[in-house]
């Protein structure tokens, strides 16, 4: 794409992409499954930590309903027009990665979460690989001491897209279904050993919660990255 178009893609795809996520909020019918996770999440901390895989970014949003929340998000061209998103439903953005810049990330969201804004992060992302929970996300409930909430969506009728995540985008005039784990804590005092079960315990929920989702609705199931696969380039547009 030329320079021009993609400035043009720029200025006019966030608009877009508000007005499409604002039709299925008016026209998606949502349910709820295990729901009262989040109550149990907010009984321990006024701020918590919102985990779901990159391919659900698109109707994540709703599945939480605190209004002072953060969403972490790299510095991708695609990331910062997500954030132009975001921030018209309220959110706002801490830009960088847990694994490039990392500290200074992390500093931003610890900040954040001080001043009692929930944080919302696609530990898959930016780049994968898919389905496969990156360490940050535990790094970051470790030194704040407030609780994960792992969810999942999924929605029918809907699309899945040939990029890295096999992005999911529902359709409007169907019907969603927002599926909850227990809340995860991670102790202060945790040894790598211990973070790292934790990391594959957070990543199997993520799995079972987005397979129950799909499941439900009727939707393909679809495997995770094969253990050790490397992130994907910027330009690489996945498996089809």
């Amino acid at each position: 794409m030329s320079p021009l178009g993609k400035r043009i893609v720029e200025a006019i795809a966030p608009s877009l992409a508000y007005w499409y996520i604002r039709l299925l909020q008016a026209t998606v019918r949502r349910s709820y499954r295990n729901r009262e996770a989040l109550d149990r999440a907010a009984s321990r901390s006024d701020a918590q930590i919102y985990v779901f895989w990159h391919s659900r970014l698109v109707f994540g949003r709703f599945g939480w309903f605190g209004d002072k929340g953060v969403v972490l998000q790299s510095q991708h061209r695609d990331s910062r027009m997500l954030g132009r998103v975001m921030s018209r439903f309220g959110l706002g953005q801490v830009w960088g990665s847990t694994t490039r810049g990392g500290m200074s990330a992390v500093r931003e969201v610890l900040r954040k979460i001080k001043e009692g804004y929930s944080l919302a992060i696609a530990p898959d992302g930016p780049r994968g690989p898919q389905r496969r929970v990156q360490p940050g996300v535990i790094t970051i409930a470790r030194m704040s001491g407030i609780p994960i909430v792992p969810f999942a969506y999924s929605a029918r009728p809907s699309r899945r897209l040939g990029s890295w995540d096999r992005m999911t985008l529902p359709y409007p005039f169907g019907r969603a279904l927002f599926v909850y784990g227990e809340p995860m804590t991670v102790d202060r005092h945790a040894d790598e050993a211990e973070q790292e079960r934790l990391r594959v315990a957070l990543e199997n929920e993520l799995n079972r919660l987005t397979d129950l989702a799909d499941a439900e609705m009727g939707v393909p199931l679809l495997e995770p990255a094969p253990p050790g696969e490397p992130p994907r380039s910027v330009h690489d547009k996945g498996r089809r």
